[in-house]
């Protein structure tokens, strides 16, 4: 599976570009490992590589992470990371919340 389309790449803006909106970015692309409870959400993308979301792991927390390293990472099962296609943009804050609040039970 392509991890970044070329419809996804017009669709994310450009690093730092929703800063001095007032308003928190909306995630536009998810990815996820199929074997594990790992996702990631970009907000922005610097047309690259990087990318700036909301990182959904060990713990939940918004910074950067790469195309390059979704695209290498494999799980014990040989299986890459994937994005979703049927993913809905949201607000980060949301998904940020929806995460800690699974993580104590709701």
């Amino acid at each position: 599976m392509k991890l970044l389309t070329k419809a996804n790449r017009r669709e994310l803006p450009a690093l730092y570009a929703t800063d001095k909106t007032g308003f928190e970015p909306k995630a536009v692309v998810k990815f996820f490992d199929p074997c594990g409870s790992w996702s990631w959400y970009a907000a922005e993308f610097d047309g690259d590589d990087t990318f700036y979301g909301l990182v959904d792991g060990h713990s939940v927390e918004y910074g950067y992470f790469t195309l390059s390293e979704l695209e290498s990472f494999r799980g014990p099962l040989g299986i890459g990371i994937e994005r979703d296609r049927h993913f809905t943009p949201t607000p980060l804050h949301w998904l940020r919340d929806c995460a800690k609040a699974r993580r104590v039970g709701g």
